[in-house]
């Protein structure tokens, strides 16, 4: 099972030297995957929770792929209604293309009805309209060898009836964000019946989770995966392996934006967890 990191685009802390820091913690730590989100417009009901400056995902990206070598590159989530289909298949088969092969390409359909307002989308239409872009981006990877070789993993975010059947019908993998073992566990059962339901594969399982380290142990009652102790967190990590999960992204953004001004706090979690790792493999 393969561990990544989302990495915080945003934030008063945040600047280019330290998501060259991010980058370089991420890699030297041995993770697999560094991933972004994604904000167009910082209209007031995104500030709230993520203000500026926010480095866009393509872009950043781009530039984080020539300072690493290794480590896969991705979105979680990129919202599609915000971009023209065939600006999305071209921008990620480039992305794709120029970092050797080591984009993941993470989808959901947004929340924040100022931005759509600001970019002439509709909000009410955000998921019929994702459903029709991821269309068009896998039509335009396998019809025209320009866009790339349509080797790209598709993950889809979202846990409603809507975003399940979304995830069989376009997606590689089912990538739900920051849940209790126990949803993800019943999201995971409702995954299966949608896909037997459309007569499809079941898609690979690819969640992200909080990384927030505790002194004590929280109850489990009281906490959502990746939260608590390190042994809990630990623990969490193993029942997903049992669960099926093929990559996990660590979240280690709590919802402070002043957090990003201190790191230093996210990168000693993730150090704990990857010397964990490191003694599973020894």
């Amino acid at each position: 099972m393969e561990l990544g990191v989302n990495v915080p685009n945003f934030g008063p802390g945040t600047n280019p030297a330290r998501l060259r820091d991010w980058a370089g913690v991420v890699e030297g730590l041995g993770y697999d995957l560094l991933m972004v989100s994604d904000h167009v417009v910082i209209t007031p009901d995104v500030a709230e929770q993520y203000p500026a400056p926010f480095y866009e995902p393509f872009t950043t990206l781009s530039w984080l792929a020539g300072i690493t070598s290794r480590v896969r590159l991705g979105t979680t989530v990129l919202i599609a209604p915000y971009r023209h289909p065939l600006l999305v298949a071209r921008m990620a088969a480039n992305l794709h293309a120029l970092s050797g092969g080591r984009l993941v390409l993470g989808v959901g359909v947004g929340w924040a009805r100022g931005e759509f307002e600001a970019l002439g989308a509709e909000h009410a239409r955000r998921g019929r309209r994702t459903d029709e872009i991821l269309t068009e981006v896998r039509r335009a990877w396998a019809d025209t060898a320009d866009y790339g070789d349509g080797t790209i993993p598709i993950w889809i975010g979202g846990s409603s009836p809507a975003a399940l059947r979304r995830t069989v019908r376009y997606g590689d993998a089912w990538h739900p964000l920051r849940q209790t073992i126990g949803d993800l566990r019943d999201g995971l059962d409702r995954l299966r019946t949608t896909a037997a339901s459309l007569d499809r594969p079941v898609p690979a399982f690819a969640p992200r989770i909080l990384l927030r380290l505790t002194d004590k142990p929280l109850r489990d009652d009281e906490r959502v995966a990746g939260e608590g102790s390190t042994d809990q967190v630990v623990q969490d990590l193993a029942v997903l392996r049992e669960l099926g999960a093929q990559s996990v992204v660590l979240d280690p953004f709590v919802g402070d934006p002043a957090e990003t001004e201190r790191p230093e706090v996210a990168w000693q979690a993730l150090a704990a967890i990857a010397a964990h790792r490191q003694l599973e493999t020894m």
